[in-house]
């Protein structure tokens, strides 16, 4: 299992999908908004209706960790703890997204990503 980096990948999704999840909890916010905005990130796709590589640009800008940890960041370092919620459920998606196999796009097609190519 360890000489296999997409299985290790899935496993870290689905560590950052449960561990958002405790910290949703944690916080107190509204699971109703948790439902709402859930699959959000991946309106992103509509990218691809244009074409694959303004597709896999969007869709990898609302699915790397780097957005919504630096949205976290700033809830934390402004005192802005209504940001919160947001960077958790960002990164619960991209949790699970990973832990189901949906990686980072290549802009060559849809399925191509860094998930597929380990």
């Amino acid at each position: 299992m360890l000489s296999r980096p997409s299985i290790l990948l899935r496993l870290e999704g689905a560590a950052l999908f449960a561990l958002t999840l405790y910290f949703y909890h944690y916080i107190g916010a509204s699971w109703t908004l948790f439902a709402i905005l859930c699959l959000a990130p991946d309106l992103a796709m509509l990218g691809y209706l244009a074409n694959v590589e303004l597709g896999a640009t969007l869709y990898n800008l609302f699915h790397a960790e780097v957005p919504p940890i630096l949205l976290a960041a700033l809830s934390l370092a402004l005192h802005k703890p209504e940001l919160m919620p947001y960077a958790l459920i960002w990164l619960a998606h991209i949790g699970w997204d990973r832990a189901l196999g949906y990686g980072l796009k290549y802009p060559t097609f849809f399925k191509d990503t860094h998930l597929q190519r380990t």
